[in-house]
């Protein structure tokens, strides 16, 4: 099968759950507005396809003086960071901060499904460290993954993530796509309930 029909359903996809998502979407921007001041949006050098750079979005959910850090000295991961607001820990948790990710993939920049981008200070890191690791780049970094949905998202082992991405990449076609897709759904939905 061809990447060209995983770049239609990329379009088809984002292009649709924006337009529905649009009134989160908003609500979302104001939220964040108030709890942690202007800048909305939170942008990011990613690797993603031929390890090619690019930048990603998300929304904020702490100021850098918070962290006590600048951008230029990389963090793994913000989550449970006392610079937190609870919106903003909820928004985490939802995994809402990842919406204006759509955006990148009307871009190109980004697929919905594929191996999660890295800031390339860790993509280098991690290709000297897990075998394979760099072979991720062969395919559009994702906004959801077979890693993601078989619970390595986060702070997990770098290894297992690196195998479960490269079996995506060997076995991709429009249905797993599809079946992660839904699966991306079902472990959302498991993960929010109250």
């Amino acid at each position: 099968q061809s990447w060209r029909a995983k770049r239609a359903f990329d379009i088809l996809v984002a292009g649709t759950a924006l337009l529905l998502l649009a009134p989160l979407m908003a609500v979302t921007a104001l939220a964040v507005r108030i709890e942690n001041g202007r800048g909305v949006f939170f942008r990011q050098t990613r690797v993603g396809l031929d390890g090619l750079n690019f930048t990603v979005l998300k929304f904020r959910s702490v100021r850098p003086e918070k962290l006590g850090m600048t951008d230029d000295k990389p963090v793994f991961s913000v989550n449970g960071h006392a610079g937190l607001g609870p919106f903003s820990r909820f928004m985490r948790k939802a995994s809402i901060d990842e919406l204006p990710q759509l955006i990148n993939i009307l871009r190109g920049d980004m697929s919905i499904v594929g191996p999660r981008p890295e800031r390339d200070v860790f993509v280098e890191q991690f290709s000297q460290t897990v075998p394979r690791y760099a072979e991720r780049h062969r395919a559009p970094v994702g906004l959801t993954g077979w890693a993601q949905v078989n619970g390595l998202r986060g702070d997990t082992d770098l290894a297992a993530r690196a195998q479960h991405d490269l079996y995506y990449i060997e076995n991709w076609s429009v249905w797993l796509d599809v079946q992660i897709l839904l699966l991306t759904f079902v472990r959302w939905r498991h993960t929010n309930a109250y």
